[in-house]
């Protein structure tokens, strides 16, 4: 059976018992499954509070009305292993969060439980799991943010912004495959030779692949959004400016520590809407008939204090284009 057609069966299912049968028994707290990122990285709890902050705004306080289990996707033990824990707690409700194996973690033993994603790094359509964003059905719903369609912009602001430069060095591991396909075609498009550096064998040697891309010839760099990654946001920061490569992230808080340019999401805002999807379900939405978000805000973010440390001058219509520039 395909998994398309499994997760209509699971539709079924949740049609005959849900999430408001199971939490509303006499004083029962529902309990919410979380699998996701590592909450110790300093942007990942910024995040999950905004994620608290809005379930409370919704009514729902954790430790008072409602119960969150926690298990972090890159567990030395695998994401498998802390879904199973998870599970085995009887939850109301599965929250996965970030590349596609949490989703893949869950989805096998969670029966009808209804899970909200918060997809990054993969398309749930084209992977199967939904039907379409606009009628997911089965018992899968939430948030999807498309790093596919992020990279190939990326790639473009890049170009913009040092249309003398032609080679590119693409930074990324096995959970962004998809973005680094993304990033290649449009590198391609624009004329610009690409590098490809995969880091494959835990723990990464950022160093070495920053001096592969440097012995390679490489002007520029795009280090692709895998959450292997984020924690190391200073490090990746600062061997880009140790190696002189103009360096393209995802996320804000690359550039906040000391990267030239990031250009994706607003993550704590995704966070907060993916709450909302958990605090609608809880309350008795069924997940078959609440539309999956993509994100419709993305934000540019350039580092002036790096460019000059670069010698790098930052092309005006780059900074006018950018949502903050950082000085």
């Amino acid at each position: 059976m395909r998994r398309r057609e499994f997760i209509s069966l699971l539709g079924g299912a949740l049609a005959a018992c849900t999430v408001t049968a199971r939490a509303q028994q006499a004083g029962k707290i529902p309990r919410v499954a979380f699998l996701g990122p590592d909450l110790t990285v300093p942007p990942q709890v910024s995040y999950y509070e905004a994620f608290r902050s809005q379930l409370e705004k919704h009514g729902f306080r954790e430790g008072q009305n409602l119960i969150i289990e926690f298990r972090a996707t890159d567990d030395p033990r695998g994401p498998f292993v802390g879904a199973a824990e998870l599970l085995r707690t009887q939850p109301d409700l599965v929250v996965a969060a970030g590349p596609e194996v949490a989703l893949q973690a869950v989805i096998g033993a969670s029966g009808h439980i209804p899970i909200v994603m918060f997809a990054v790094n993969f398309d749930p359509i084209e992977r199967g799991y939904i039907p379409s964003l606009a009628q997911p059905g089965g018992n899968i719903t939430g948030v999807v943010v498309r790093p596919v369609e992020l990279a190939r912009k990326q790639i473009d602001l890049l170009r913009q912004a040092f249309p003398d430069r032609n080679r590119v060095a693409v930074i990324y591991d096995q959970l962004t495959t998809d973005q680094f396909t993304a990033a290649n075609e449009a590198a391609k498009a624009l004329n610009l030779q690409v590098q490809a550096i995969k880091l494959e064998i835990p723990l990464y040697d950022f160093a070495g692949a920053f001096q592969a891309a440097a012995n390679g010839g490489a002007q520029l760099a795009i280090v692709l959004s895998s959450p292997a990654f984020s924690k190391h946001s200073e490090l990746l920061a600062s061997l880009a400016i140790r190696y002189r490569l103009p360096t393209m992230f995802t996320f804000k808080h690359y550039v906040v520590a000391g990267g030239l340019m990031s250009y994706g999401v607003e993550f704590p805002l995704l966070w907060r809407r993916t709450a909302d999807y958990v605090a609608r379900i809880l309350k008795g939405a069924k997940p078959a008939e609440l539309p999956i978000e993509q994100p419709t805000k993305f934000e540019l973010v350039v580092n002036l204090k790096t460019a000059k440390a670069l010698s790098l001058t930052i092309p005006n219509g780059i900074l006018l284009a950018a949502d903050e520039v950082i000085e």
